[in-house]
């Protein structure tokens, strides 16, 4: 059983009392009372653990609105995902943000650094200000940027040249809009040497706009969500999507691959008791060398959506959209009315003064893909695929999803 859970190095079996504790709490939410009626008493072993049934988002938000976590000392945060492909989910944290055990084991900040905090302080999105507890820790200086629109990238771009920036922060989708704004004009950014990003996959694109931009950057990650907060970590010497889980957090691999969580931090307030985000993944050894079983994100388990009965998976059409020469990126908006698919428009993010023939890629989109040759057999001029300057876009946090899903009365870009 120890093969399928991610361990401290030296650690056989971890005591389990914070699982005990929030199986205990879970089994107060009248909801969900009956799937843990028939499984043990207490959690203390890891078998024991891999026994409950795994907790999803709607199942958290349900035992979070019955719970109401409150910190034990502080002020107690409420913060939100989701929102833009599903129902919005809730999160508790108290004052800190748990930042202090992140820092305690990943340190990509030091007191010598300019730091730019550019995930925004969106409607209650928490990234802004985990980042801010971490550079608090650090004791650097701060620019706490937040959201900027496409008219002021290029004053702030020279503002953060001239105050010698050393660190970044922010969403992959939104550090790609700063280092290609930068990359297309021009500038440069020299004294930077840090980049941390948290909230989606990293971008390949990205790095390469950073290494014509800010050649001596390397990227620091973080990996978690609003319900778990952080927990894993990568530096520079590990690949993009390989993280080393926290002490204070247990990573399970399932035997369908999808990975799910538990806290043994005493002090977390979300009930996190085989959690699961929606992320596949693996366990494996990390290049970097350091030791323990690290954690391999393998992308999303929750991007298939039902288009008109049948089960279009997202991911596997983006990748082929992207994998056309010129595209740098590509975007599924899926078009409802009263529930039904009534449209689905595959955006792509072209290259500067790149032509991509979409009409071609249309066809053969639509030939390949079961769901889409067979939802739109008799109107298949539903299905559009269109080159745009931007993909869409979460307001609130900056974020691009693989998917979106709007009303017909919505426009689709």
């Amino acid at each position: 059983m120890t093969d399928t859970f991610s361990l401290p190095p030296g650690a056989a079996e971890p005591h389990l009392p914070v699982a005990a504790r929030a199986l205990a709490r879970l089994r107060t939410v009248p909801a969900l009372a009956p799937r843990y009626a028939g499984v043990s008493g207490t959690v203390g072993t890891l078998d024991e653990l891999a026994a409950l049934p795994p907790l999803l988002k709607d199942d958290l938000n349900v035992a979070l609105a019955h719970l109401e976590p409150r910190a034990g000392t502080g002020a107690t945060w409420l913060f939100q995902s989701g929102g833009s492909t599903g129902a919005p989910k809730v999160g508790y944290a108290p004052t800190g943000f748990y930042m202090a055990g992140v820092h305690a084991h990943w340190q990509p900040l030091d007191r010598d650094d300019t730091f730019v905090n550019a995930w925004g302080a969106g409607r209650m999105w928490g990234a802004h200000f985990l980042a801010a507890a971490l550079a608090d820790l650090a004791g650097c200086r701060v620019i706490a940027l937040g959201s900027v629109t496409r008219e002021e990238y290029g004053d702030w771009l020279g503002f953060l040249a001239d105050r010698r920036v050393t660190a970044i922060g922010g969403t992959p989708s939104v550090l790609r809009l700063w280092f290609a704004h930068a990359r297309s004009a021009g500038l440069e950014l020299p004294a930077l040497r840090k980049v941390l990003w948290l909230g989606e996959a990293w971008q390949p694109q990205l790095a390469e706009d950073i290494a014509a931009v800010a050649p001596q950057a390397r990227r620091w990650g973080m990996f978690g969500s609003t319900e778990t907060w952080v927990v894993a970590t990568n530096t520079p010497d590990c690949p993009a999507d390989t993280f080393h889980p926290l002490p204070e957090h247990l990573v399970h691999v399932g035997p369908d691959g999808a990975l799910d969580f538990t806290t043994l931090n005493p002090e977390m307030l979300n009930p996190v008791l085989r959690y699961r985000t929606g992320d596949a993944g693996e366990l494996t050894t990390c290049p970097c060398g350091r030791p323990g079983r690290a954690m391999r994100v393998l992308g999303r388990r929750d991007s298939v959506v039902q288009v008109r009965g049948l089960g279009l998976h997202v991911d596997e059409l983006v990748a082929r959209a992207e994998r056309e020469p010129g595209v740098s990126r590509a975007q599924v908006v899926i078009t409802e009315n009263g529930g039904r698919a009534t449209g689905v428009d595959v955006l792509v993010l072209t290259g500067r003064g790149v032509a991509v023939d979409t009409d071609r890629l249309r066809a053969e989109l639509f030939s390949a893909t079961f769901t889409l040759s067979t939802a739109f057999q008799h109107d298949p001029e539903n299905l559009r695929v269109r080159a745009v300057d931007e993909l869409v876009s979460n307001d609130r946090t900056g974020k691009t999803a693989g998917f979106v899903v709007r009303a017909a009365d919505q426009e689709a870009s």
